[in-house]
């Protein structure tokens, strides 16, 4: 007997028609998951509102720090009287969708992942924790190390400016030559009582105090601002500042996503690996004029932000290279 070959097992097949929606199930896909992103939001948002003064001050916090080290009165300035109640709904909506970000992304990839092929889902859901993790590495990396850095290089920059008066003649004999010095109070804090129309200096908060009577509370004790004697004295807007914050850290979570970048170029063709191995000295340059805009401390910030910045690119080369190995491994 003649030992019969087995049948040669058929190649799995895919038909674009089985992963096609109709318009109307499209339609009805999106709504329900628009709801229940919104939902999530909402929800988010609700307890984001009930801490907003607490999320106001995080954004705050590296500023305030900064501003006790070079010792100047740590609080900001609000040029409108609802100025304050736009920044905490700002900030809190603000804080409300970067929390409730994972859940939304998760909605928006359910609707879209209906409509990609096996192979395409796969290298979305292998990118996607990582650009995730790059995002927030570089928000993190701009609030702790890059934005108490930058400011407190402008504040000591300004305070470096003089402040040339022209010399006014005054008769020497108009003046006592003995007078008495008023000297403020030096404390750790508050006293505990008190008494009326009294002044003090708070050196844990670099900010000189005044106890004011008030017969509707028990006590109000009032901040008297002050500033340098140079040419530039610091009143940070809060709206000011809460902008710059929320666009650099955008900016950051943005920058921070080229090593994803660079996998995509070559991915698509654009440039091959060879040619990013070459223009690394090119690269390095652009990336130390831009590390120098946002940092012009070069001893410090504008040094540390260009290695992340440069092992970023290189991050984006190891990735082009080791997905390419794997491509062809596979195609072996």
């Amino acid at each position: 007997m003649t030992a019969t070959t087995p049948p040669p097992q058929a190649t799995k097949h895919i038909d674009p028609d089985d992963f096609r929606m109709t318009i109307g199930e499209h339609l009805e896909e999106l709504r329900v998951r628009l709801i229940l992103g919104l939902v999530g939001f909402g929800l988010t948002a609700i307890v984001c509102l009930l801490c907003g003064k607490q999320l106001v001050g995080i954004f705050c916090r590296p500023l305030v720090i900064v501003m006790r080290e070079v010792h100047l009165n740590p609080q900001l300035v609000t040029t409108e009287a609802q100025e304050g109640f736009i920044v905490w709904i700002q900030i809190s909506l603000i804080c409300a969708a970067a929390i409730a970000s994972p859940w939304i992304v998760y909605q928006l990839w359910k609707f879209v992942a209906s409509g990609l092929y096996p192979n395409e889902r796969k290298t979305v859901t292998k990118y996607l924790p990582l650009s995730i993790t790059l995002l927030i590495s570089g928000m993190l990396f701009l609030y702790f190390y890059v934005l108490p850095i930058s400011v407190k290089f402008f504040f000591i920059f300004n305070n470096e400016i003089p402040l040339d008066l022209p010399k006014v003649y005054v008769d020497p004999g108009s003046i006592p030559l003995q007078q008495p010095m008023v000297i403020v109070p030096q404390m750790a804090g508050d006293p505990e009582h008190p008494a009326p129309f009294q002044m003090w200096f708070d050196r844990s908060e670099n900010r000189l105090k005044m106890f004011l009577p008030n017969p509707d509370h028990d006590h109000e004790i009032q901040v008297i601002p002050f500033g340098p004697a140079t040419l530039l004295t610091p009143m940070i807007t809060l709206s000011k500042y809460i902008d710059m914050v929320v666009g650099m850290l955008l900016a950051f979570g943005i920058s921070f996503q080229m090593p994803l970048v660079v996998l995509a170029l070559v991915k698509i063709g654009i440039v091959e690996i060879p040619t990013l191995r070459k223009m690394r000295r090119y690269v390095y340059f652009i990336i130390a004029i831009i590390a120098g805009c946002i940092i012009p401390d070069a001893a410090l910030g504008m040094i540390a932000l260009m290695i992340p910045l440069i092992l970023l690119y290189e991050m984006g080369i190891f990735l082009a290279w080791y997905s390419e190995r794997q491509a062809a491994k596979a195609a072996q």
